[in-house]
């Protein structure tokens, strides 16, 4: 991967080519960001770029013979740990899973990798046998590059066992790098953090996560923002919801105000049914059904809410962020509708999320949260249902 192809995080990658043009190269580094921040994708392009035989002044040139192998994940220098499933399970056991996953998303997080392993209930762990490997393929010299590296994706999941990479991290042999990724440094042992060069990856910003959307997925620009800023700087939670959500929820979730505030029970139960089984009579925007469509519709809901209340509050550049028919319906809003109405209405919303994502009953919950909305919204006169 090259760093051209990572998003954002042009200080970052700055700092590190730098590094190394210094002769800087720190022999164990931690990646730390929270999930969909690119650490993963970083470390991997950072990787290539070391390895890389004919370096460019900021990236590596992705056509030598060293980039090729990266690229496809296969260079004999390039080592990889990560979870698994089974108490004697190693990481090599699962390499082609691995592959095929990383290559399709490096944003990818711990959920989806398990569910590749087709782990069900069980937890991923990285284990006893797994840092033996560690060890192991660390003894060797290296067999086409200036350097080994170990990338190591979620060092939390080593628990008590990462004492037995200690001296592996603080003594390595010779032209070895550790790149450790992380996503939550308490539950890492501070023997291995203090050992490690800390790089520290920020939330991606929406116009980073807007601009490849739009560049990479063919977004138009208000679908791009809309979803950047769903995303909370996430860039897996970008994609995953190009691929898991439609494309109606602002005519959707604007049919709902009106729905509630009307408050005539047939109404309300055909919109439930619309929402949960993706079929509607009247309606022809309900074309897709699931929890997690659900869920996502919530979340469009709260991204409504919270734009809708900076406008309200008089912060005039967040209307970029609402398409025509979203601005329109917030205008509406603007001057009848308070703000203990909105806290209420994100509340419910979170509330409702929180118990579909758990498997609640999602027609009880929806009409539930309707017959509340009607009495929030008719706490007051509201024009935009006319």
């Amino acid at each position: 991967m090259l760093f051209k192809e990572v998003a954002g995080h042009l200080k970052i990658k700055s700092q590190l080519t730098d590094s190394y043009k210094a002769g800087r190269t720190a022999h164990a580094q931690i990646f730390l960001g929270k999930e969909g921040n690119g650490s993963l994708a970083l470390a991997m392009a950072y990787a290539q770029f070391l390895l890389c035989e004919d370096q460019q002044a900021e990236d590596s040139c992705g056509q030598c013979n060293s980039c090729r192998k990266t690229q496809k994940l296969v260079h004999p220098d390039i080592h990889f740990s990560y979870p698994t499933v089974g108490p004697k399970k190693i990481s090599t056991d699962f390499i082609k899973e691995w592959r095929e996953t990383l290559l399709e998303n490096p944003y990818m997080n711990i959920n989806q990798w398990l569910q590749k392993l087709e782990a069900d209930n069980k937890q991923g762990n990285i284990t006893v046998s797994e840092c033996l490997s560690i060890v192991q393929r660390l003894s060797y010299k290296a067999m086409e590059g200036r350097y080994r590296i170990m990338i190591l994706w979620l060092p939390e999941y080593l628990g008590k066992e990462g004492n037995r990479l200690l001296k592996l991290i603080e003594e390595p042999r010779p032209n070895t790098v550790f790149l450790l990724v992380s996503e939550n440094p308490d539950k890492i042992l501070n023997t291995i953090l203090s050992r490690c060069q800390l790089v520290s990856i920020p939330r991606l910003k929406d116009e980073e996560i807007a601009s490849i959307l739009i560049e990479k997925h063919k977004l138009d620009s208000d679908s791009a923002n809309s979803l950047a800023y769903l995303s909370e700087g996430n860039y897996n939670k970008a994609i995953s919801q190009i691929k898991e959500t439609t494309d109606n929820n602002a005519l959707i979730f604007i049919d709902w105000l009106r729905v509630c505030y009307l408050g005539k029970p047939k109404d309300m139960v055909h919109w439930v049914e619309g929402i949960v089984s993706g079929k509607h009579k009247e309606k022809d925007f309900f074309n897709k059904t699931g929890r997690k469509d659900q869920v996502y519709f919530l979340q469009y809901g709260l991204y409504f809410l919270k734009e809708f209340l900076s406008l309200q509050q008089g912060r005039d550049q967040i209307r970029i962020r609402f398409q025509k028919t979203e601005l329109s319906t917030a205008t509406n809003m603007l001057k009848v509708i308070g703000v203990e109405q909105i806290g209420k209405m994100m509340h419910l919303f979170d509330e409702t999320s929180y118990h579909i994502e758990r498997n609640g009953n999602p027609r009880i919950l929806f009409l539930d949260a309707s017959i509340q909305m009607n009495h929030l919204l008719k706490k007051k006169t509201i024009g935009f249902c006319h």
